[in-house]
Protein backbone atom coordinates (compact mmCIF):
# COMPACT_ATOMS: atom_id res chain seq x y z
CA UNK A 1 0.00 0.00 0.00
CA UNK A 2 1.82 3.54 -0.90
CA UNK A 3 2.19 6.02 1.77
CA UNK A 4 -0.06 9.19 1.89
CA UNK A 5 1.20 12.49 1.66
CA UNK A 6 -0.05 14.56 3.98
CA UNK A 7 0.43 17.73 2.02
CA UNK A 8 -2.71 20.50 2.22
CA UNK A 9 -4.79 19.83 -0.89
CA UNK A 10 -4.38 22.41 -3.49
CA UNK A 11 -7.23 25.34 -3.39
CA UNK A 12 -10.78 24.07 -4.19
CA UNK A 13 -9.37 20.55 -4.06
CA UNK A 14 -12.23 18.95 -1.84
CA UNK A 15 -11.79 20.75 1.38
CA UNK A 16 -14.16 23.59 3.05
CA UNK A 17 -12.27 26.58 3.90
CA UNK A 18 -13.48 26.51 7.70
CA UNK A 19 -15.38 29.29 6.67
CA UNK A 20 -18.78 27.49 8.06
CA UNK A 21 -19.93 28.41 4.17
CA UNK A 22 -21.24 24.60 4.33
CA UNK A 23 -20.49 23.51 0.44
CA UNK A 24 -17.77 21.54 -0.19
CA UNK A 25 -16.12 19.84 -3.57
CA UNK A 26 -14.23 16.82 -4.07
CA UNK A 27 -12.11 15.75 -7.34
CA UNK A 28 -10.87 12.88 -6.71
CA UNK A 29 -11.68 11.15 -9.64
CA UNK A 30 -11.21 14.10 -11.83
CA UNK A 31 -14.99 15.04 -11.29
CA UNK A 32 -16.61 17.08 -8.94
CA UNK A 33 -19.56 16.73 -6.44
CA UNK A 34 -21.10 19.12 -4.34
CA UNK A 35 -22.49 18.70 -1.11
CA UNK A 36 -24.29 21.76 0.69
CA UNK A 37 -25.49 21.64 4.39
CA UNK A 38 -28.38 23.30 3.93
CA UNK A 39 -30.55 25.96 1.27
CA UNK A 40 -28.52 28.95 2.78
CA UNK A 41 -25.51 27.35 2.04
CA UNK A 42 -26.49 26.77 -1.51
CA UNK A 43 -28.21 30.56 -1.63
CA UNK A 44 -24.91 31.70 -0.62
CA UNK A 45 -22.92 29.79 -3.18
CA UNK A 46 -25.18 31.91 -5.70
CA UNK A 47 -26.63 28.59 -6.65
CA UNK A 48 -30.69 28.19 -5.53
CA UNK A 49 -32.74 26.77 -6.79
CA UNK A 50 -31.14 23.87 -7.50
CA UNK A 51 -32.43 21.35 -10.19
CA UNK A 52 -32.47 17.40 -9.67
CA UNK A 53 -29.31 16.08 -11.56
CA UNK A 54 -27.32 19.24 -10.91
CA UNK A 55 -24.58 19.26 -8.85
CA UNK A 56 -25.28 19.45 -5.37
CA UNK A 57 -28.97 18.71 -5.41
CA UNK A 58 -30.35 16.28 -3.23
CA UNK A 59 -34.25 15.39 -2.21
CA UNK A 60 -33.27 16.53 1.86
CA UNK A 61 -33.31 20.26 0.54
CA UNK A 62 -36.24 19.57 -2.13
CA UNK A 63 -38.73 20.12 0.76
CA UNK A 64 -42.16 19.32 -1.88
CA UNK A 65 -40.20 16.77 -3.36
CA UNK A 66 -40.96 18.24 -7.05
CA UNK A 67 -36.91 17.85 -8.17
CA UNK A 68 -36.53 21.31 -7.43
CA UNK A 69 -34.58 22.25 -4.13
CA UNK A 70 -34.22 25.47 -2.23
CA UNK A 71 -36.43 27.35 -4.63
CA UNK A 72 -37.64 29.68 -2.02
Amino acid sequence: MPARSLAPPAAGAGTTSGDGGGSSTTGDSGESSVYYQNCTAVRAAGKAPLYRGQPGYRSALDRDHDGIACET
